[in-house]
């Protein structure tokens, strides 16, 4: 006799469909699992025996065959506790229900109860897909799994009450989506009102906000750079629901959901700057495990203290930045995840951190200061639009008791230039910044004036073609705060400014001359 049972499975991130087959023959008592099951599953067997038995379940005497289908797809974790459970149940006949339309995800504890798991949003919505009707999910997961519409959720507390539902002895309804998901963050909330001065420094994380531009903020310490970029999200636009759920799915499966049902706010991912390679870009020795770039998918990636990082670390940023994808291959594996992501940086100008602080003096040498920011690599420096300095606060400024504007005032203008964005691209989810070569000459119009000044730029901070690219889409993205259709001369040299402080630091300009 042979019984058949749903489950379901991820690769990368997307869910694939598992048919878990149980066979009974007389003989020795033995339990074979086979369909390329990792540890975890393997320890299926004796979680299974030891829940039912603690359950007053009857566990067959017998030699018991699984087989996790398809076979040659390495099945891995715990998420197949509960239809093994299922199958062994109608393999002895303790449950008789057609379970055909039904599916089953879970790990059991000893005593029975289900416990919560990764990766359900992407199971959920591949079973449905798959025309699956039911599915049975541990409660812990069922606000995430009910935001798939078309397919009813079952949240299972114990095998018990699983049991019981399935032969008709107890009914309860399925899950429904937990409205206004959106998590209230307690307490102190960052907002642009709490900065004192910086006027620059905000002007230029408005026009970030407003195109999805990457920023690099270079300044001393204490002049206010994490306190600006923890403050950046607060003027991003909503998340819509596709940008929702997709963000959802890549957290479920990193197992970092903080907040019943669909992720709801854009990440903000914050690593230290010891970091690796790995940690940052995803992989593990399992399943590849998305990374710090796609946690913030959709969302903003802050890396203080950037030359601290190590080189290979930030060179894994490169392709991210530009394709807004990331491929990891790990020993025979290939997984996509997407990365979208508006990347802010901070940086001292300097090892002791004072270089043209006019405050303190620099005790670095030349040499240290360009060994410093060489750690920095040209290429990875190009892939930021936007470069600003963010000089020391005055004590009159941090005296100063008027109110300064607030987030939601600056998030009124950046809505309002991505909206002309949407309409730009006609319902297509781009913004400024990821403008493609075939839309660039179409979209970023300049006059004449526009182009004399953008060509004595071009020449005069010899700039490469990346970051004459980059001076446009930011150009195009100044004019769209001030609803222009065109580029002008003045949006071309607000732009053309943000990439001036490559020369400064970068370019070798003696710094006697910077200093005086």
């Amino acid at each position: 006799m042979v019984v058949k049972c749903n489950s379901f499975g991820i690769t990368g991130m997307d869910g694939y469909r598992v048919e878990i087959e149980a066979s009974m023959q007389n003989g020795l008592p033995a339990f074979d699992m086979v369909g390329l099951p990792d540890a975890a599953v393997r320890e299926s067997r004796n979680r299974v025996r030891s829940a039912l038995k603690n359950c007053g379940f009857r566990f067959p005497s017998a030699h018991i065959t699984l087989n996790l289908a398809p076979a040659d797809i390495k099945k891995e974790g715990p998420i197949y506790d509960l239809p093994i459970m299922v199958s062994l149940l109608r393999l002895t006949g303790q449950i008789t229900t057609d379970i055909s339309d039904c599916a089953f995800i879970g790990e059991l504890s000893l005593s029975g109860e289900v416990r919560g798991i990764n990766g359900v949003l992407p199971m959920v919505i591949k079973a449905r897909e798959c025309g699956i009707n039911n599915m049975y999910v541990p409660l812990a997961n069922a606000s995430e799994a009910a935001v798939v519409d078309g397919i009813k959720i079952y949240p299972v507390s114990d095998i018990v009450q699983l049991k019981k539902l399935l032969c008709g002895e107890e009914q309860i309804s399925p899950a429904l989506p937990v409205k206004n998901s959106i998590n209230k963050t307690p307490g102190f909330i960052p907002d642009f009102s709490q900065v004192k001065g910086q006027y620059e420094a905000k002007r230029a994380l408005e026009i970030a906000a407003a195109g999805g531009h990457n920023i690099l903020l270079i300044g001393p310490p204490g002049s206010g750079k994490s306190m600006l970029a923890k403050r950046l999200p607060s003027i991003l636009p909503d998340m819509t629901f596709e940008e929702m759920i997709e963000t959802t799915k890549i957290h479920s499966i990193a197992g970092t959901l903080m907040n019943d049902g669909l992720v709801s706010i854009r990440p903000f991912r914050s690593p230290h700057h010891t970091m690796t390679a790995a940690g940052l870009g995803g992989g593990g020795t399992g399943a590849i495990k998305p990374g710090e770039v796609s946690l913030a998918h959709n969302g903003v990636l802050f890396l203080d203290e950037l030359p601290e990082f190590s080189r290979a670390t930030l060179e894994v940023l490169r392709q991210p930045i530009e394709d807004a994808s990331i491929t990891i291959s790990r020993s025979g594996q290939n997984c996509t995840y997407p990365c979208s992501i508006m990347v802010i940086a901070a940086m001292n100008p300097c090892p002791c951190g004072y270089y043209g602080d006019p405050t303190h003096n620099c005790t670095c040498s030349e040499t240290k200061i360009k060994r410093y920011l060489n750690r920095v690599s040209g290429p990875l420096l190009d892939r930021f639009d936007i470069h600003v300095e963010v000089p020391p606060v005055k004590f009159e400024e941090l005296r100063n008791t008027e109110q300064t504007e607030n987030s939601a005032e600056i998030k009124k203008r950046v809505d309002n230039a991505r909206k002309i964005q949407r309409e730009r691209f006609k319902g297509i989810s781009l913004c400024n910044a990821k403008i493609n070569a075939e839309q660039f000459q179409k979209i970023c119009i300049i006059d004449k004036e526009a182009e004399n000044t953008l060509k004595n730029a071009f020449e005069s901070l010899g700039l490469t073609a990346r970051a004459y690219d980059k001076v446009l889409k930011v150009a195009r993205t100044i004019a769209d705060l001030e609803q222009s259709e065109v580029i002008r001369s003045d949006h071309v040299l607000e732009a053309v400014q943000y990439r001036s402080l490559d020369r400064k630091y970068w370019q070798g300009v003696p710094l006697d001359d910077l200093n005086g």
